[in-house]
């Protein structure tokens, strides 16, 4: 029977979606992901499997060639930067996504995030933990504006939760040039950002971007990290260019000892746990087995790219 490979770390064996798959007749295979691993472990898990149903495995172009019975891969999540879709094309593989699946989840820990910086949530609690007993202000949210890069599922659900609050929202798209973006990073006192990660978005939050914002600003990423320059973001928050920055997404996941991120203050860093809620996981557990399963039948209906399989 196919087998399928489920490296998505909240799905385990005999849960619901194991459950959904085994009663179709799939042989299922977990191999977790949990932070890196080396690319010939992951063509090892590969081996003999004809459908992924993966987290955020570094699909790339080498792995793709090494997995010489893959036919369909379905990311659990909307991203889908780490899947090289050129290679899976030429290997004809099917990719697909789930757009919008956790946009709710995301959205409110947009906010959470948002409100943490602007009361300093995360160092007031540290300093208690340390002993003390911090008194020191926040700023309250009522009547400040909100930036949004990117028009997507996420930023379409964070506007109406800002504005509940008082807020006034700016938004623009992540490609956006000129002067609609300079105005979004000249006006907000939070900029949170909502787009892919692209070509045109990789860097696009970079000194020059930062020198335009406000010295009280907050910065906000639970999109990916590398649409940030982190020693840009690192710079500016130490030489009090911006106020401060909550990152749920960093370039290299997890973190690395090293990262120039590390020990600024300001700048709170968070596991990529924006989209992980019961609600979202399960939602995204079964979407997702139900796409893998159409891709397979050759008709999936959230696909990147079709493969010739399929």
């Amino acid at each position: 029977m196919p087998t399928i490979l489920i490296t998505t770390d909240y799905l385990v064996p005999g849960d619901e979606v194991d459950t959904y798959l085994t009663g179709l007749g799939f042989t299922t295979r977990h191999d977790p992901m949990r932070g890196r691993r080396d690319p010939e472990q992951l063509i090892a898990a590969l081996d003999n499997v004809d459908g992924a149903l993966v987290a955020n495995e570094p699909m790339t172009e080498h792995v793709l060639a090494g997995a010489t019975t893959l036919r369909a891969i379905v990311r659990t999540g909307a991203g889908y930067d780490s899947v090289d879709v050129d290679a899976a094309a030429r290997n004809g593989i099917s990719v697909s996504n789930l757009p919008g699946i956790n946009a709710n989840a995301v959205a409110e820990y947009t906010m959470g995030l948002l409100l943490a910086q602007a009361r300093r949530l995360v160092p007031m609690a540290a300093g208690v933990e340390a002993g003390g007993w911090p008194r020191q202000d926040g700023t309250e949210v009522r009547g400040r504006t909100l930036g949004l890069i990117g028009r997507g599922a996420v930023a379409r659900k964070v506007a109406p939760l800002a504005e509940a609050f008082g807020m006034r929202v700016l938004s623009t798209t992540s490609t956006s040039a000129g002067e609609r973006l300079d105005e979004l990073l000249r006006e907000s006192d939070f900029v949170s950002i909502h787009a892919a990660l692209t070509d045109r978005t990789r860097n696009l939050i970079d000194a020059s971007a930062l020198a335009r914002m406000k010295r009280t600003a907050h910065l906000i990423n639970t999109a990916r990290g590398p649409i940030v320059d982190e020693k840009a973001l690192a710079d500016a928050v130490r030489g009090g260019r911006i106020a401060g920055a909550a990152l749920d997404v960093v370039s290299t996941e997890p973190l690395p000892a090293d990262s120039v991120l590390r020990g600024v203050d300001g700048i709170t860093i968070y596991s990529h746990m924006a989209g992980q809620t019961a609600e979202a996981r399960r939602a995204a557990g079964l979407d997702g087995a139900k796409e893998l399963v159409a891709a397979l039948a050759g008709h999936p209906a959230h696909a990147i790219i079709r493969g010739e399989h399929t």
